[in-house]
């Protein structure tokens, strides 16, 4: 996963940096299992991140920070944003809000292929010859 971090009206100290790439990147162990591999392995996206987090920052205005993230997968958009008095819980925030979309994203993207998958079966028809039943194949004819 690909993280670009903005920051605004704050300086960001490699604290906060290690801070928040270490609660983004523990959201990839749940896109793992949709997208399969980490590289696009076409001619054009060689080398190129399936999935990217933008993450800006905005310091305090009023006594409260801003974080937005977005994460960009194939074909989706998932985005998630938090205003807090504290810059750590404003992350957190962002993390379960980014989290619970991911898992619903995943469960969507299954379900789709699972429910392809009945069609076809439904759809497709076996011939009686072709069917096993006890180790042997039964035809029309008899057993």
């Amino acid at each position: 996963m690909k993280i670009i971090i903005k920051a605004t009206k704050i300086k960001l100290t490699p604290e906060i940096k290690e801070f928040v790439e270490e609660q983004i990147n523990s959201l990839e162990k749940f896109a793992k299992g949709t997208f399969g591999e980490k590289y696009y392995d076409r001619f054009f996206g060689k080398g190129k991140p399936k999935v990217e987090a933008r993450i800006e920052i905005k310091g305090k205005e009023r006594g409260f920070y801003y974080v937005e993230c977005n994460l960009n997968f194939p074909k989706k958009l998932i985005r998630s944003e938090s205003l807090k008095k504290n810059l750590k819980s404003a992350i957190y925030e962002v993390k379960d809000k980014l989290q619970r979309e991911i898992k619903e994203y995943k469960e969507k993207f299954f379900s789709k292929y699972e429910r392809g998958a009945r069609k076809w079966k439904r759809e497709v028809k076996v011939a009686e010859a072709a069917k096993i039943k006890e180790g042997k194949r039964v035809l029309k004819e008899g057993i």
